[in-house]
């Protein structure tokens, strides 16, 4: 038998030779994605004509657009492939144990393997946040087949840029460790405590602070915190399936307005605070303050309609609070605290810079090791999978401006605000936004649609706004068959429609 190590020596030359080779390559002359002003759109021709004729000019739009119509279409089938992985692997080890009681004494050489193959697909098309890098497969792909090999290495090595994923990727590890947790935990449960520390003091209390959190810690840190809290204070209870779905939709379309208060905490409202001159006093005063109010009338509306559920749930809590082996957690010192909120601070700070928000990760994981004692062991597989599914979806979005830009540019300002609802559950709310910068004349009615319509349409799908699938990488465990994109677009849906009223009507 060969081994390992001489396959590798002999590979270990094609190797360097294929790097060369790929060094060796110059720039690729095509351009991709096409300029939007590239287009020689008619004056008057509506939107169908202009997008007709951008079909015709570059029939790789089509397909780029319709990799990626697969892969939305695919994302809402993940519980179905889930539901298939679970009933092949249990008719895979009912097999195993059939073999095992009629021939207990034979050779296992020939036996079907302990996993099975065809289980462990299913799962892997059943993961969300697997959903788009699989599909970027095919798009790079579509990519060679129609530009060549040089422009598809060209766009997704170079063009496409990478920084948020980076970013929610630390700033989500950072935001899941202990000593920020407990922090967390601390200020929740100090307002909590004006309700007496009842189940439903708590939910209010993370449903309405840990949103407007984000708009200083950033959106995908308040998602973290509040999926964490939820999940230890909540779903751990085993609540229905109508109140857990009910408070998933509501976290996501508030943790999505609850970033707007500050102009550099949402990514929707990133895309456009340098190119329109946004500040956060223009923030606080025209959209954050409206935010606060929608997300107070909807968190309050959901307490109402499940105060009886929380009331039980309250008494679960409590009976296996009693139940419980009591066994005190050692305090975390507040200095350990105070540096790993500082360490959050400076990424926050850098979230632009990824070389230096990287390598204060890096000196994060030193400080980390250092006090071990004092943290929970750091899981990366959750915040990684997240920031594969962000990278996933900056490559395909990126190539959807030539049929997005049209659309928005045709739309008044009511018809503005619905079309980017609308559309931000089938794209990020970033790329909406983005691609509203360049769309030229647009008047600061048109503007302020436009960015509230993409902020409140962030809660409907898992991919409408980049922490979403933080909060549902957390909270997948608690479904059964995973979190149905149904079940989150109905519980999303009257969040959205109230904070839809309280940007047009305040």
């Amino acid at each position: 038998m060969i081994k390992k190590s001489r396959v590798l020596l002999w590979l270990l030359p094609a190797l360097l030779a294929f790097g060369e080779l790929q060094a060796a390559t110059p720039a690729p002359d095509v351009v991709l994605p096409v300029p939007l002003n590239a287009y020689q759109d008619a004056a008057d021709a509506g939107v169908l004509q202009v997008l007709q004729a951008r079909m015709t000019a570059e029939p790789f739009n089509v397909a780029a657009s319709l990799i990626f119509l697969l892969a939305v279409v695919h994302t809402f089938l993940t519980a179905k492939f889930r539901h298939w992985a679970h009933a092949v692997e249990a008719a895979h080890h009912e097999k195993l144990k059939l073999r095992r009681e009629n021939m207990p004494d034979s050779d296992e050489d020939g036996w079907p393997d302990e996993v099975s193959f065809k289980g462990q697909v299913l799962h892997f098309l059943g993961e969300v946040e697997a959903v788009f890098g699989l599909w970027v497969l095919v798009l790079a792909g579509a990519i060679t087949w129609f530009k060549g090999w040089d422009t598809m290495v060209h766009y997704i090595g170079e063009q496409v840029n990478f920084t948020e994923p980076m970013f929610v990727v630390i700033i989500m590890a950072m935001a899941s460790t202990r000593p920020v947790l407990s922090f967390a935990e601390r200020c929740m449960r100090a307002v909590a405590s004006l309700g007496r520390g009842s189940a439903g003091a708590w939910w209010l209390s993370i449903m309405i602070l840990a949103p407007i959190l984000g708009s200083f810690i950033t959106e995908p840190a308040a998602m973290t915190i509040a999926a964490l809290l939820l999940a230890r204070q909540f779903y751990e209870l085993k609540p229905s399936p109508k109140f857990a779905y009910a408070t998933l939709g509501l976290l996501f379309v508030s943790i999505s307005v609850g970033g707007t208060l500050t102009h550099f905490a949402a990514p929707p409202v990133l895309m456009v605070a340098a190119p329109w001159g946004w500040n956060t006093t223009y923030m606080l005063l025209h959209i954050g303050w409206k935010a606060v109010v929608g997300i107070v009338i909807s968190t309050t509306l959901f307490y109402a309609y499940f105060r009886q559920e929380l009331a039980e749930l309250d008494k679960v809590r409590v009976q296996a609070e009693q139940n419980a082996v009591s066994r005190p957690e050692r305090a975390v010192p507040l200095w350990i605290t105070v540096v790993q909120l500082l360490f959050m601070a400076l990424t926050v700070y850098f979230a632009h810079h990824p070389a230096l928000f990287i390598g204060g990760f890096l000196f994060f994981l030193a400080f980390a090791q250092a006090t071990a004692h004092h943290q929970n062991k750091l899981d990366l597989r959750p915040s990684l999978l997240v920031g594969f599914f962000l990278a996933g979806l900056v490559i395909h979005g990126g190539l959807q401006g030539w049929w997005i830009e049209p659309v928005l540019k045709s739309l008044g300002e009511l018809q503005l605000f619905l079309g980017a609802t609308i559309l931000t559950a089938f794209n990020d709310n970033a790329a909406i936004t983005y691609l509203a910068t360049l769309v030229p004349g647009f008047t600061d009615e048109l503007k302020y649609a436009v960015v509230t319509g993409a902020v409140t349409g962030g809660g409907l799908t898992v991919i409408a706004n980049a922490p979403n699938p933080a909060g549902q990488s957390i909270l997948n465990r608690f479904f059964p068959e995973g979190i149905a994109p149904g079940g989150l677009f109905v519980g999303a849906l009257i969040p959205t429609i109230i904070m839809g009223f309280c940007f047009m009507l305040f």
